[in-house]
């Protein structure tokens, strides 16, 4: 048995859901160790918060830069081998940046970046480093969504015509309809947040399934968003209509003000010999449809399955798979690269899912503004 992976963790402490979800699901598969952190800015948090987690605090540093510096001191068989970025969107870059300069292995929360420039730039020091880099696009890791990408891969739906993806929330009501509520929240400040909160956060997940899924790229966008008021600098609804191949179209709708909706990700995609409908709340039924056959159900676990989807699945058909599930299939992706393991391609987004995503965010924000027109992805 290989020795577990050692797992620095920065940000996620106190009550996040972000950072209960790392921890659990880099442990689901017996691969990693925390073995240091910076939970929380303010050290005595910090310390407290993994005492709180049983984690030694021998190595819990008082900032990032300290870690980094603390750790390189170290034995290479004992330093922090991968780190997983879970902080606020704008340190993800120099946070990611800094570590892969100096030879860690990142798991980075997404997005990826604040802007498009960075992304870019980011890659190039990736490219260079040989290093391990994986984007937590978490949705990518349940089994049905896996069995979805290989049966498309395989033909099942012949040549895809249309895709519709859409992910719902309505959690921002809770601050947004107040003044003064809605500049306190980071996600509607764009020095923290980037340039879109709607799509940066949510929108950008429904695209990247599409691209997961279907194997296609999104070529050009024409985007309307709702800001609800005035003095909001942040998107909290956007529609966006996208191009892909010369006869593929379809839309992502995307709100963070769909008012009693709580995670509602779902994605069609329609071919012309059939149809496949996944919803991230019904995570183990994948739906399968035809103008000729009955209504199919697949379902995790089970034989008929793909290898991918196999491999997603850890307990037998019939027990539900979870978002602690999907995630760790992510960690479980990136042990396997961290490791010099063979691995499918679909085992975890990549830098380059995290370049093109900031590209699609970007492009979105520039095709709003400049009168709501078709703007192309590079």
């Amino acid at each position: 048995m290989p020795k577990k992976i050692r797992l620095g963790i920065i940000g996620g402490g106190g009550d996040s859901l972000i950072g209960v979800l790392h921890r659990v699901a880099s442990f689901i598969n017996d691969n990693y160790e925390i073995v240091g952190a910076v939970f929380n800015p303010d050290y005595e948090q910090n310390l407290a918060f993994a005492k709180e987690i049983d984690v030694p605090t021998d190595r819990i540093y008082k900032d990032f830069d300290t870690l980094v510096e603390e750790e390189l001191k170290l034995p290479e068989d004992e330093r922090i081998q991968v780190c997983s970025v879970l902080t606020p969107n704008f340190l993800h870059f120099p946070m990611a940046k800094k570590l892969l300069e100096n030879g860690f292995h990142v798991i980075c929360e997404k997005p990826m970046t604040m802007n498009y420039e960075e992304a870019k730039t980011l890659q190039e020091v990736y490219e260079r480093s040989g290093r391990v880099f994986a984007l937590t696009h978490t949705y990518t890791g349940y089994p049905m969504v896996r069995q979805m990408r290989e049966m498309i891969k395989d033909g099942a739906l012949g040549k895809i015509h249309k895709v519709d993806a859409r992910y719902y929330q309505g959690w921002i009501n809770t601050v947004i309809h107040d003044k003064e509520k809605r500049s306190t929240v980071w996600r509607l400040d764009p020095k923290k947040a980037g340039i879109s909160s709607c799509i940066g956060d949510i929108g950008v997940h429904a695209s990247n399934l599409i691209e997961y899924t279907t194997g296609l790229k999104i070529k050009s966008v024409l985007c309307d968003f709702n800001y609800l008021y005035d003095d909001n600098q942040m998107d909290v609804d956007g529609t966006v209509l996208i191009r892909m191949d010369k006869h593929v179209k379809g839309v992502v709708r995307a709100s963070q003000v769909a008012t009693g909706e709580e995670n509602g990700l779902a994605i069609a995609i329609y071919g012309e010999k059939g149809a496949f409908r996944w919803e991230q709340e019904k995570p183990n039924f994948l739906y399968k449809m035809s103008d000729t056959e009955p209504l199919q159900v697949y379902k995790p676990g089970h034989a008929y399955n793909s290898e991918l989807s196999l491999k997603a699945s850890k307990i037998p058909a019939g027990h539900p798979e979870g978002i602690f599930d999907s995630m760790a299939n992510i960690y479980l992706g990136a042990a396997r690269a961290i490791r010099g393991e063979a691995y499918n391609d679909g085992e975890f987004p990549t830098m380059k899912d995290g370049v093109r995503g900031m590209n699609f965010i970007e492009s979105t924000v520039a095709s709003h503004k400049q009168g709501n027109v078709w703007v192309n992805l590079d």
